[in-house]
């Protein structure tokens, strides 16, 4: 028989947004949590923490996320179980969720924190392709975090999750080009795009310097991922 005993139960999250660099292009960002103590005190990491008995592994998740940074998004979907026997001096399983935030959320979500007191300590924000010398296998969590956001980009709407309700073919463009780390044609994309039938235009435009944007929305009857035959309980936080 296995033996069991000594093992703990720990979950972590990885949330991405699109933040706007300083040439103005979008680039995918994350929050990490400085380690205060050992193991690998002083050192960067995901946000997280122990898991309960009373507790599922998204409420963990989502607990620990909203102490750790002031976070709270909507959505969780569960990313991976991560149980490597030498991923930690001790036996640690981590269940990892991910979520997407739009901007606007993350600075509206943390002011909010801040102004409550509770402001979080010892959490920096990082693009992805800039990440610090990271604690446990946290690395190879965000590694798989961002291979799996770049496969779902190409079979559903996960983009959505950094946009409003409303959004021209040109913001949609540019989250994916931050999401696949490339640029795209931007009369390909339309094609593409306006072809999956999954984009309803409105009536309304966005002016500025240049020629009027038309704004679209994303078909609701649509959910944003596949939840699957689980439903709600093991992958929503609310």
């Amino acid at each position: 028989m296995t033996q069991t005993r000594g093992i703990r139960v720990a979950g972590s999250t990885v949330i991405l947004t699109l933040r706007r660099a300083e040439n103005g292009a979008a680039v995918l960002s994350l929050p990490l949590v400085l380690r205060t103590r050992e193991p690998f005190a002083h050192q960067w990491a995901l946000p997280g923490g122990w898991l309960t008995a009373d507790e599922s592994p998204v409420d963990a998740a989502a607990r620990t996320l909203a102490e750790t940074t002031g976070l709270a998004p909507s959505y969780l979907e569960q990313l991976y179980a991560f149980g490597a026997v030498d991923r930690s001096p001790t036996r640690v399983v981590s269940i990892v969720y991910w979520a997407l935030l739009r901007q606007d959320d993350v600075v509206a979500q943390s002011a909010a924190h801040i102004a409550s007191g509770r402001a979080p300590e010892n959490v920096q924000w990082f693009d992805v392709d800039a990440l610090p010398p990271l604690a446990f296998d946290h690395a190879k969590i965000i590694e798989y975090a961002l291979w799996r956001l770049r496969n779902k980009v190409g079979y559903s709407r996960v983009a959505h999750g950094f946009l409003p309700a409303e959004f021209t073919l040109a913001d949609l463009r540019e989250a994916y080009e931050a999401i696949l780390g490339k640029q795209l044609d931007p009369a390909n994309f339309r094609r593409q795009v306006e072809a999956t039938g999954n984009l309803l235009p409105t009536e309304r435009f966005r002016t500025g310097s240049h020629r009027p944007a038309r704004l679209y929305r994303y078909n609701t009857d649509v959910e944003l991922a596949d939840r699957g035959p689980l439903g709600s309980e093991e992958t929503s936080t609310r």
